[in-house]
This record gives C-alpha cells, structure tokens and sequence, in this order.
C-alpha cells in the first residue's frame, strides 16, 4: 500500500509519497496553493494516479500541544479534502520538521541552494518518514 503525506501551507503544498512497502518516504512534487479547489484536484490526481490508499497530513501544534491558528487552517483544508475522496486521512504532528528539514539539507548540500518548492516537499518527506516509522514501530 502506497500513502502520500502532505505538508500544507498557506502558499504551497509539499507532497511525498512512500515505497508500496510504507518502508520509505520520497519527496514527490509541489502544488502551488492559489485556490483549494485546484490543490484538491492535484492531490486526488497524485492519489489516483500513485494508487494512494492513506493520505498523511502534517498538523502543526503550537509548542504546547495546542492546537493554533494554522492548525485550524490545516484542519479546515483536510476536511474539504476528506469531502472528496474515499481515501483515509490521518494527521500527524509535525512540530519541528521544518526546521529538521532545513538543517538535514544544508548537511547534505552545504554549497547549494534549496528552493521553497524543494523544502516543502523534502518537509512532507519528513512527516510521512515519521507517521511511518510510528507505524513499524507499533508493529513489533
């Protein structure tokens, strides 16, 4: 089974995707976030054409566990995405990737410069490498 996690932000969307084993996450594309009913077709057509069966969506907790404003904006997208697709979604917390992601890139490309586009996906790597590795985990 394949799951496509999501990093979702105000302006672009990062989109990863696992092995069919949901051993490893790969960045996979950005999509620009001008208006959701666009985001929502390209995500359902990444599902459809990658036989996603599990969406992971990364929820952004305040510090303190709480939910906050961007959480609620994150929420409010995932159930307009939920209307519109059969497959399951879950979240998972994603407190600190950004920031794990920024420094994991200038270890692997000290010299070069990572776009936005290439953060958010590499972002939505990292949620899915977590949500998935949880899942091993809770497996032995």
């Amino acid at each position: 089974m394949r799951c496509v996690g999501l990093d979702i932000g105000d302006k672009r969307i990062g989109v990863a995707i696992s092995d069919p084993e949901e051993i490893l996450a790969s960045p996979l594309a950005t999509i620009t976030r001008d208006e959701d009913e666009q985001a929502l077709d390209a995500i359902l057509e990444l599902v459809d054409r990658h036989e996603v069966e599990r969406i992971v969506v990364g929820l952004p907790y305040s510090l303190d566990g709480s939910i906050g404003q961007q959480a609620n904006k994150v929420m409010a997208f995932v159930e307009k995405l939920s209307r519109c697709t059969k497959v399951s979604i879950e979240t998972q917390d994603e407190r600190f990737s950004t920031v794990a992601v920024d420094r994991l890139l200038a270890e692997a490309r000290p010299k070069r410069h990572t776009s936005r586009q290439q953060r958010d996906a590499a972002a939505a790597a990292f949620i899915l490498q977590g949500y998935l590795d949880g899942l091993k985990a809770s497996d032995q």
